[in-house]
């Protein structure tokens, strides 16, 4: 896993932190796209973007970074 340039909590847009705790539980990119009404396309670039912020190369180690930053998921009203 690579590490992020800094140690500080990354920034999130709200879209973000909404798509990585659906992947964190397990939706599809398909599945998000339909709970959220957008293309899968743009659920892979805000996954794209996440992934770079949390410094991460793949769904499995953003779903762990995220649960890592609990702050996040506060900031979320996904169910």
């Amino acid at each position: 896993m690579t590490q992020p340039a800094d140690r500080r909590t990354p920034t999130f847009s709200p879209r973000e932190i909404e798509v990585l705790e659906m992947a964190a539980l397990g939706l599809t990119n398909a599945q998000i796209a339909v709970r959220l009404r957008l293309s899968v396309h743009a659920i892979k670039f805000h996954l794209a973007a996440a992934y770079r912020k949390l410094g991460v190369a793949n769904r499995t180690e953003a779903a762990v970074a995220f649960t890592r930053h609990p702050e996040l998921a506060q900031r979320s009203d996904v169910s």
